[in-house]
């Protein structure tokens, strides 16, 4: 599982960053009162995950964990000396699953004996696993036969995720958090604000009076988000929840500080919205451009989104954006798919509503 897309948005013109610096790993740096930002350590090529630390009376609220990792607890041990001087944990917000996101939930909640918050998906999708060890299971292996990829490269997966997993330490409950849910912590009110695309029920926290806003993965500076289709869901259209998500996110203030998971707090909230709508708006374009040669499948298409991989996590992560964007343009009636040997191949529609044939089911 990744956090980030493949390409990289550029973060220009409009985007603005009050801090040149991050601060150095496992530091904190105060972004606004009583809100701090924590620099946890990742490792992978992207370093890092920003945490943030909330004043709540005699303790401290705490949104993301890090992963599960020894150094991650490391950390959060002399946080709990050198910045919390020994106040407690009264609660744990996990803005979704994803391992460096929710890693270390039922460690803190534990060790405090405090409440999780999360959205109802976010904390069923804890529970949803890769399947262990080498042997690709039938799902698996057929997902990406569909795809136009061989056995062989199939099989060269699973190592791969085997040995870049980490086990998620979930809570045994958990305190729901709904679009709208309104928070006071401290001396300030968070609104909730729900995204989808990248994670099913993905929480992200707006402070009207301050104009803050803690986006998560769902606004990122200068990277995108991973928006793609896995074999847990292989007919989604996550495409079209991130696209949703992203308007709903306009209504919020462009004045607002926008505090992400990666890289630096910025502001520009509504340019940085707009790059990410051209960005996938420019995938989509190039998929119906590449189409009008003849059916492919997502294989043959995949290069032309993604031409430079730098191996088999790369692949993966490029095969279900592609078919991200395949399943956007099917749900919207541009594309059809038929069956070829064991691959679907997708053709440029000739028009009208798309609709479930009975074709489409294969067992």
């Amino acid at each position: 599982m990744s956090e980030l897309g493949l390409h990289e948005g550029e973060a220009r013109g409009c985007l603005s960053f009050p801090w040149e610096t991050p601060p150095q790993p496992g530091q904190v740096r105060e972004v606004a009162p009583g809100v701090l930002w924590l620099r946890m350590p990742l490792p992978f090529a992207l370093d890092h995950i920003n945490l943030y630390l909330l004043r709540h009376g005699h303790g401290w609220v705490v949104v993301d964990t890090g992963l599960n990792t020894p150094q991650s607890r490391e950390v959060w041990e002399a946080v709990f000396t050198d910045v919390f001087g020994g106040a407690p944990v009264l609660a744990v917000i996990a803005t979704h699953f994803h391992y460096d996101h929710s890693g270390l939930l039922g460690w803190l909640v534990d060790r405090f004996q405090c409440p999780a918050y999360m959205s109802f998906a976010e904390y069923q999708s804890l529970f949803v696993t890769p399947p262990r060890g080498d042997e690709p299971n039938w799902a698996f292996l057929q997902f990406y036969q569909r795809c136009g990829l061989g056995p062989e490269q199939v099989a060269a997966f699973r190592p791969m995720l085997s040995q870049m997993a980490y086990d998620t330490q979930a809570p045994t409950s958990f305190r729901r958090l709904r679009e709208n849910d309104l928070l006071q912590i401290g001396t300030r009110r968070w609104r909730v604000v729900i995204g989808s695309g990248h994670s099913p029920e993905h929480v992200c926290l707006y402070s009207e009076d301050d104009k803050l806003l803690i986006a998560g993965d769902q606004i990122l500076p200068r990277i995108t988000s991973s928006v793609l289709v896995s074999v847990t869901e292989p007919e989604a259209n996550p495409l079209g929840d991130w696209l949703a998500s992203l308007r709903r996110f306009r209504q919020l203030s462009d004045a607002a500080l926008v505090l992400p998971a990666h890289e630096r707090p910025f502001h520009g909230l509504h340019h940085r919205i707009g790059q990410l709508q051209q960005h996938h708006d420019a995938h989509l374009d190039t998929l119906t451009e590449v189409l009008k040669a003849g059916p492919q499948t997502v294989a043959e298409l995949c290069p032309a989104l993604f031409p430079r991989l730098r191996g088999s996590f790369d692949l993966l992560m490029a095969m279900g954006e592609t078919l991200a964007h395949i399943n956007f343009l099917r749900e919207e009636g541009v594309l059809t798919r038929t069956l070829a040997g064991e691959a679907w191949r997708f053709s440029l529609s000739s028009g009208g509503e798309q609709v479930l044939a009975t074709e489409d089911i294969h067992v």
